[in-house]
């Protein structure tokens, strides 16, 4: 197979360079000219014939093999203006304009929320994060993402590995680094029988809680996380935003664009990571699916001081979500739905007319269809914050704020 010589014109949502064809080239930038052989659409191991100025020298030697970051070659200040551009791009496809703010990005080593892969070997065991596009685990001596917290305890998921792992199978650790200590839920070993529940506890002096499967095998302490002035005790695996920082920046967002509201409702609300902070100013109801998640959340409001009244309801929102007549009693509202949007509980927005919006989103393409539908029924889009969390990623989370025009833009 020849070589071919291509020159990359774009940045694909996944963090490829897209040269004409398409044939899509990783670990490339817009401008470079590369070479290699080309696969189908794409060139899997390109030669940097002419590097691009925005190129630097990844910090990580795992960089190349390992799947968890696929912009570390990129400059601090491209990859931060061109998540921007990823929003922007997806606004214009809707033909919708505003102000997108500098991206918020979360210093390295700062991940408190990860999820690593193990499995057994002839010699012992593997843990780490999977190559890219492939199934294969790629062990690490070092990681400038995760907090160096969660990346020491690499040896310890390793001994878990020979205990409770198989060759054929591989685990998944779900790791939260909480103020209280590591939270662990594991998923893909073996039966959590008498001799593996017996022998878990060994690790309780570096783990804090574990569960096995869904099953609760210890908890020394209670992980704690605070949310704004509340502290809260997130159940296994929850949904947590990946960094404090990423978290600040998206929760002050949000209290911006809500500004001057006396009355707000928190839809898709998790275990009130915007809820509960939002309650020092105004009555919050909040509205999750998860049945874990609004206990934890209710459970936190009743014992915090200083609050204004928070509701809970446990619902599911694509199945039912708020109608037109109950959003009415609200003058503000905070919309985070997951990466599929929220299409319908949008549309029940925009027909009920409540004066200011915050929507959060970590899907720019969703993002742009649903504040789309708002801005159909007269809202204004006032401004977007990007927001990097998952630095060296193409992943892209955001806040924005929308409002009816008779309110001034915040």
């Amino acid at each position: 197979m020849t070589d071919t010589q291509v020159t990359i014109h774009r940045l694909g949502h996944q963090g490829d360079g897209i040269a004409p064809g398409p044939v899509f080239v990783p670990l490339t930038l817009p401008g470079e000219v590369v070479a290699g052989a080309v696969d189908g659409d794409r060139m899997e191991a390109p030669r940097i014939v002419t590097p691009s100025p925005d190129r630097v020298r990844a910090p990580c030697a795992h960089f190349r093999s390992c799947g968890g970051c696929s912009l570390m070659h990129a400059s601090d200040g491209f990859v931060a203006g061109w998540k921007a551009q990823v929003i922007e791009t997806a606004l214009a496809a809707h033909d919708l304009t505003t102000e997108i703010r500098a991206t918020a990005t979360s210093p390295a080593r700062s991940r408190r929320r990860a999820t690593l892969a193990g499995r057994r070997t002839k010699k012992g065991a593997l843990v780490g994060f999977h190559g890219r596009r492939s199934d294969v685990i790629v062990p690490l001596t070092e990681c400038h993402v995760i907090a160096p917290d969660l990346f020491a305890l690499i040896p310890v998921l390793e001994e878990i590995v020979k205990l409770g792992g198989s060759r054929s199978a591989t685990l998944s650790f779900a790791l939260t680094l909480t103020e209280t200590g590591v939270d662990c839920a594991v998923s893909g070993g073996k039966p959590l029988d008498g001799p593996l529940r017996a022998a878990l506890p060994r690790f309780r002096d570096r783990i804090t809680r574990l569960t096995w499967g869904g099953e609760p095998v210890y908890a020394d302490a209670v992980p704690r996380l605070s949310f704004g002035p509340v502290a809260v005790a997130p159940p296994p695996g929850a949904f947590l935003q990946a960094t404090a920082e990423g978290e600040a920046a998206l929760r002050a967002a949000v209290a911006e664009a809500l500004t001057g509201a006396a009355r707000i409702a928190d839809l898709f609300a998790g275990c009130g990571t915007f809820a509960l902070p939002l309650a020092t100013h105004a009555p919050v109801h909040a509205v999750e699916g998860d049945e874990s998640l609004t206990a934890a959340l209710s459970q936190a409001a009743r014992h915090a001081q200083g609050l204004r009244p928070v509701t809970t309801e446990t619902r599911d929102l694509f199945r039912r979500p708020l109608l037109p007549e109950e959003l009415a009693k609200f003058d503000g509202v905070v919309i985070d739905p997951p990466r599929a949007g929220a299409e319908a509980q949008t549309r029940a927005l925009a027909e009920a007319r409540v004066p200011r919006i915050a929507m959060v989103s970590c899907n720019p393409v969703t993002f742009a269809r649903d504040a789309a539908l708002l801005t159909q029924a007269g809202y204004r889009l006032n401004w977007v914050q990007p927001v990097d969390q998952f630095r060296w990623s193409p992943h892209v989370e955001l806040a924005a704020s929308l409002s009816l025009p008779h309110l001034s833009a915040n």
